[in-house]
């Protein structure tokens, strides 16, 4: 690979005289957009990609809520609403209706796997000194597609715990027979999924890591298929909006913060973060 030129925080800004002249070279306003980051991507050294169930979306997993989420109704069948289900309390409760859902969630995502925009995610890890992907997503796609510097801020559905004993495992997938709710082999006591449920904290450490990552600061914040619902997920963008750092949203639905954003992109994970991905390779080529 290439040496990478010295970086120097003070240029991070692209000059429009860096710019391409897209408008001459006839480019539409996405093919701008696209060109104008993979610009701004010559003088990064530190990425931070914020994703949500949009870029899992891709890989046949359905999205929580909405048209097709795999809870689009006010209520289960027992007359619940999903969240009051899959919330702390219930599983105290009700393992049995709680693991009920979380066996639907896990059969629903069995045999997917990782797609294209994970990988390029990956992929910018293993270019740039230092990349972090903050993620909602419970189904471990970043780590499966290579990335490394992963905080999964509401867990993983793979690994399990018990409530008694903290005894731990993982699981590849939820197929099969599962006792429900299932039960610790060292003591019996209720197991449970590592993800954060409704009306729990989130980890200490994760909260922690992000924060001191953010004292650091980025060079580029990118916000992928999340639709910044939850305020720890929406912080970074606005502090890096605060603080000049360029930001970048790829969703096809345009959210709460897409009037914040530098650059807006409506398109989906993986053509977006491939497009972008291949004019910065191009560039990066013709400069080095």
């Amino acid at each position: 690979m290439p040496v990478r030129k010295p970086f120097f925080s003070q240029l991070w800004l692209v000059q429009a005289d860096s710019q391409f002249d897209t408008k001459a070279l006839g480019m539409n306003e996405h093919e701008q957009t696209i060109a104008n980051i993979a610009t701004l991507l010559q003088s990064c050294e530190s990425l931070l990609f914020i994703t949500g169930a949009g870029i899992s979306a891709e890989s046949g997993i359905p999205t929580y809520r909405g048209v097709g989420g795999l809870y689009d109704v006010e209520q289960t069948e027992e007359g619940y609403p999903i969240e009051e289900v899959l919330s702390s309390s219930m599983l105290a409760e009700n393992p049995g209706l709680t693991w009920k859902y979380l066996l639907q969630i896990g059969k629903a995502v069995s045999g997917a796997k990782h797609n294209r925009a994970h990988e390029i995610i990956a992929e910018f890890e293993g270019h740039f000194p230092r990349v972090l992907t903050l993620t909602q997503n419970v189904d471990g796609f970043h780590g499966s597609a290579g990335s490394k510097n992963v905080i999964e801020a509401h867990g993983n559905m793979y690994s399990l715990s018990c409530t008694s004993c903290g005894y731990q495992t993982k699981v590849e997938d939820f197929k099969g027979e599962f006792a429900i709710p299932p039960q610790c082999p060292q003591c019996e006591g209720l197991i449970r999924p590592d993800v954060v449920l409704f009306g729990e904290l989130l980890s200490g450490d994760g909260i922690e890591r992000m924060q001191e990552e953010m004292m650091r600061g980025f060079d580029l914040v990118v916000s992928i298929g999340t639709s910044m619902a939850f305020p720890y997920i929406q912080l970074p963008i606005e502090a890096a909006q605060a603080m000049g750092t360029p930001t970048v949203e790829i969703n096809p639905s345009r959210t709460g913060i897409s009037e914040l954003v530098e650059y807006y992109l409506p398109l989906g994970a993986s053509e977006a973060l491939e497009a972008i991905w291949s004019g910065y390779q191009k560039q990066f080529a013709v400069e080095n």
